[in-house]
């Protein structure tokens, strides 16, 4: 489904502050894989989504979607089949614009349209139907502009609107760590709800360490530009926090990880 070949990214080349992300790296996502990212900070794990995502170009190497090669594609055209939801709840949608316009421009995403003529009103019922299931009273509040909305109602509507479109992948950059505990509960809730019904294949960032354990079928730790783990099936299914922290350690004790891999 996702095809990764020897991906390399430097910042910085040939300066003092040169910085080597990922040298040679190969990944394969299988369709249909949830899989959870978890490690340091500078693992590459960011890096690696924005380079999935287009708003990073690799240096060299190969990313293929699908059979599609996306990996000289611009940003803007990898996202007819990529869809992303950042950590920060105001990226992702319209704050000037009113929920409905905010779901209209997401459903005619690479089509031409435009919103001077208003919202077809064929289009309400649906998306009401789709407010009411994120449980947050959002169908009743349509014209209400998004910027007035709290973080965890624009989170939640940054989801809807990621994965109207039924993308082909989901990347979330650590969508709920920006958010208090209740709210960001709500959040994956909604997360594994979307994603199980739609079956899109997803990778997701996070340091929540149960999140990693609890979500999806496959878990991978990231450690300077290196899959470190990469735990599936079985094996994930019955992994523990303290399963995964005896892990980490056989790696400290070979001198891969650093103290803080786990907890920054």
């Amino acid at each position: 489904m996702l095809c990764i070949r020897n991906l390399c990214k430097t910042f910085h080349p040939n300066t003092i502050n040169e910085k080597k992300i990922f040298h040679h790296f190969s990944l394969d996502v299988s369709d249909g894989d949830f899989i959870t990212i978890i490690g340091s900070n500078g693992a590459g794990k960011s890096t690696l989504l924005n380079i999935i995502a287009g708003s990073i170009i690799a240096d060299d190497g190969s990313i293929q979607l699908k059979g599609t090669e996306i990996a000289t594609q611009p940003e803007f055209k990898r996202t007819q089949l990529i869809g992303r939801v950042f950590q920060d709840p105001t990226m992702g949608t319209s704050p000037s614009m009113d929920i409905i316009e905010n779901l209209s421009m997401a459903m005619n995403k690479g089509k031409r349209f435009g919103l001077t003529k208003g919202v077809s009103k064929k289009e309400i019922p649906y998306f009401k139907e789709m407010l009411s299931a994120l449980s947050l009273g959002l169908e009743n509040q349509i014209h209400t502009k998004v910027g007035l909305l709290s973080g965890g109602q624009r989170q939640a509507l940054s989801l809807l609107m990621t994965t109207i479109s039924k993308p082909n992948l989901l990347l979330l950059d650590e969508h709920t760590a920006a958010l208090d505990p209740k709210t960001s509960d709500r959040i994956i809730h909604l997360t594994k709800k979307i994603v199980s019904e739609q079956k899109i294949t997803t990778m997701m960032i996070t340091h929540n360490l149960n999140q990693a354990i609890e979500i999806g079928n496959r878990l991978l730790m990231l450690h300077e530009g290196k899959v470190v783990l990469d735990i599936k099936g079985e094996e994930k299914k019955n992994l523990t926090v303290d399963i995964l922290l005896k892990e980490f350690e056989k790696k400290q004790n070979k001198g891969i990880l650093s103290d803080r891999v786990l907890f920054a």
